[in-house]
């Protein structure tokens, strides 16, 4: 059992009048990795609970004074998650209806068993280390959740229509988009508006993770499972258990992978590896993608059956340079937490920097503005950002012209087609934009494009 971890430190109250059965069991517990205190009645156990906060208790029931099952009422007062073991030489029913009725983990009879000791600490070892690594999660996701989302474009709020209208369902999304664009952002999002808010939403990088590993992570394992494998480890899926879990760049699975993930997407089951226990998924599957998913599909490296099963709801996030609009936002929002965290006096940006700004192409989207705004705080020279704060590439970068020159003569089918093309690409290709300041309809725009198309 690999109890301990930087992040989790597993220790049991045992708690017995018997000197002997208490040294025994400090020596199993101890082997197993734990940390093991001792007290011999009730009374000094609660005291320790208050003091020193174990993880498990393990007591006997038959005890002078305050007894196991006074103890046990009493602990879970004083720590609702404390996982209580109780055990008895009278190993009936109704000793243990009663202790599971007032919030007992589990049930040993005496004598103990080396084997049934280990087995059922380590299993309210690791109900636990779960519950405690799940709030650590939502922690997380308040957290990652407390920005809002920062967009105004025409565009973005039409991902974000899509967003609401999908996130109080269980259906599995598949958010596309570029690097940088804020799948991430959109995946928290709509957990964070979800019925399942209140759980954890656990992510995993799937191109960060090494190919041998990425099994192990999403599943779990059992001890022995191979060579390093210590004690059972629970897997993403556990974690996220009446959650949500969100898989980023899911291209990048291992093929062998994705028939694991295709089965628990078709009817929920699943196996730690080296297990053979069928376990049951109750989780939402959000998944992010920086390729283009049916070309993944096309040169083989994602399964089409597993494309289908991903793509039941799929949104799009627009690159950074199709929503111009967004900038003007998000450099005020990166410029003020960015001065907070650096301690600068720094209170927004000069209209020719954000005309820079607006005018690079922003091949790194919102992750590259974000990292550039982050650097002209650092170092700017004045209260507010200007061009030579920025980058060189950025601060050289300029608008096109907003205004065209047709020669006299000109047909009007080409001045009409110029001004519709300009006119889109000011717009980041919003058509319906494109349609509303040329004072037009949508249905018309399509219908000169497809003119241009068959001339």
């Amino acid at each position: 059992m690999k109890a301990n971890t930087p992040a989790f430190k597993a220790s049991v109250l045992v708690v017995d009048d018997e000197q002997a059965n208490r040294l025994t069991l400090e020596r199993i517990l101890v082997r197993e990795g734990l940390t093991v205190l001792q007290a011999a009645d009730g009374r000094a156990a609660l005291k320790m609970i208050r003091s020193a906060q174990p993880t498990v208790l393990l007591t006997d029931l038959k005890m002078p004074g305050l007894d196991g099952m006074g103890l046990l009422k009493a602990a879970k007062t004083l720590d609702g998650d404390l996982e209580v073991i109780v055990m008895t030489a009278f190993g009936t029913v109704e000793n243990a209806v009663d202790a599971m009725k007032f919030g007992a983990a589990d049930f040993i009879t005496k004598p103990l068993r080396r084997a049934d000791i280990v087995r059922t600490v380590t299993r309210a070892v690791e109900k636990r280390a779960l519950i405690t690594e799940n709030r650590s999660l939502k922690a997380q996701l308040g957290q990652a959740t407390a920005t809002p989302i920062v967009a105004t474009s025409t565009a973005m709020n039409a991902v974000l229509t899509e967003a609401r209208q999908v996130a109080d369902s269980h259906a599995t999304v598949l958010i596309t988009g570029e690097s940088g664009t804020g799948k991430g952002v959109i995946a928290r999002w709509l957990h964070a508006h979800s019925p399942r808010a209140a759980e954890a939403m656990v992510e995993v990088n799937c191109s960060a993770l090494p190919e041998n590993l990425l099994e192990s992570e999403l599943f779990g394992y059992e001890a022995g499972a191979f060579t390093d494998a210590k004690s059972r480890k629970p897997g993403r899926f556990d974690l996220a258990d009446r959650g949500s879990l969100f898989l980023d760049e899911v291209t990048e699975l291992p093929i062998a992978t994705q028939a694991k993930l295709l089965r628990v997407l078709q009817d929920g089951s699943y196996e730690r590896l080296g297990g053979t226990e069928t376990l049951h998924a109750n989780t939402r599957l959000i998944t992010a993608t920086n390729v283009d998913p049916l070309a993944a599909v096309n040169s083989g490296k994602l399964r089409q059956d597993l494309y289908y099963r991903l793509n039941v709801i799929q949104i799009h996030i627009p690159p950074l340079r199709e929503r111009v609009e967004d900038i003007s936002l998000l450099a005020r929002h990166f410029v003020d937490r960015f001065a907070i965290r650096h301690n600068r006096v720094v209170t927004g940006v000069t209209n020719g920097a954000l005309a820079a700004l607006e005018a690079y192409h922003w091949p790194g989207n919102i992750r590259e503005l974000e990292n550039t705004l982050e650097r002209a705080v650092v170092l700017a020279q004045a209260d507010v950002i200007g061009v030579n704060d920025l980058n060189a590439d950025i601060a050289r970068a300029r608008r096109a012209p907003d205004r065209l020159s047709f020669a006299v003569g000109t047909p009007l089918k080409t001045i009409e087609r110029r001004m519709i093309e300009a006119t889109l690409k000011k717009c980041g290709g919003d058509r319906q934009q494109t349609a509303n300041q040329l004072g037009t309809t949508i249905r018309t725009l399509y219908r000169r494009e497809a003119e241009w198309r068959s001339s």
